[in-house]
């Protein structure tokens, strides 16, 4: 679980974000009109969802000058509602004009990230008590700043990448021949070292991998009566009883009845791959 970005983690994002809107030249709009004059700018939350993303948002205006001061008047997994003042960003007028677009950009998608996964949150806990868990389909290099913002709504993370679990897959199994034949491949290779989990396409395949004594079966598209049939073989086998997760086509419209179903988890790489981003507005002090 990221329970915390370490600056190391997102100020290479920072900077080569910073590169991309600057580059040599600087916010040449504002370089023409302003100097070293200093003024104060306000953050306001124009939805209702959750924050995710301050430490960021602080860090691309310390980036662009250093004697900028960001100060958050909620912290990161609170909720916000529109008009709720979120921040002030005070320091030289060129520095917040610099950095705003920047600054935005990283909050918006870390709020919307948060947000979406506090629905998901919501909606499956009203008639189950499936956890919430993201997925790798994140935009690269964002990763763990969007794993974080997960966290922030709520949810849990699932693998950070390919190097901490084994997940067994279809392609996987359909490569090896059979559940069994793979799981036998990885426990021959790593013995206890990682966690398994076998993405089951089937009720067969679910109890071919209940009979390989795994952590967590993935139940990938299943209908809701089938989950419900995997929770009962799972819950009356007397071998194993590994986590069930649900995964495929998952919605705010069925995550309610899949958690309903009695699976212990719930992925959705919706979470991260196509959220809709959280709306604030940065208003200058002179403007209110």
């Amino acid at each position: 679980m990221i329970a915390r970005m370490s600056p190391g983690e997102y100020r290479p994002l920072v900077e080569a974000a910073l590169q991309e809107d600057l580059r040599d030249e600087g916010d040449v709009t504002s370089a023409a009109m302003f100097n070293r004059e200093e003024s104060k700018a306000v953050l306001f939350s124009k939805d209702s969802g959750i924050l995710a993303g301050s430490d960021v948002f602080a860090s691309v205006f310390a980036s662009v000058d250093a004697g900028t001061h960001v100060q958050f008047f909620f912290a990161d997994s609170d909720r916000l509602e529109p008009g709720d003042r979120v921040a002030e960003v005070r320091g030289k007028i060129t520095a917040i004009l610099s950095g705003e677009r920047i600054a935005l950009n990283f909050l918006s998608h870390l709020s919307g990230i948060a947000s979406e996964t506090r629905r998901f949150v919501d909606a499956a806990s009203s008639s189950g008590k499936a956890v919430i868990l993201d997925t790798r389909k994140t935009l690269p290099g964002f990763r763990g700043l969007a794993k974080y913002a997960v966290t922030c709504g709520g949810g849990r993370n699932h693998r950070m990448g390919l190097f901490d679990m084994v997940l067994i897959k279809d392609n996987h199994i359909d490569f090896a021949g059979s559940v069994t034949e793979a799981v036998d491949r990885v426990r021959g290779r790593w013995q206890d070292r990682f966690e398994i989990e076998v993405e089951c396409r089937t009720l067969d395949e679910v109890s071919e991998a209940l009979s390989c004594r795994v952590n967590i079966i993935m139940l990938d598209n299943m209908s809701v009566s089938d989950m419900r049939a995997a929770v009962s073989m799972r819950d009356s086998s007397t071998e194993n009883k590994p986590q069930l997760e649900a995964s495929g086509n998952i919605t705010l419209s069925n995550i309610a009845e899949i958690s309903g179903a009695g699976v212990d988890l719930i992925s959705s790489g919706s979470l991260t791959h196509s959220v809709t981003s959280f709306d604030f507005s940065l208003k200058t002090d002179s403007s209110l």
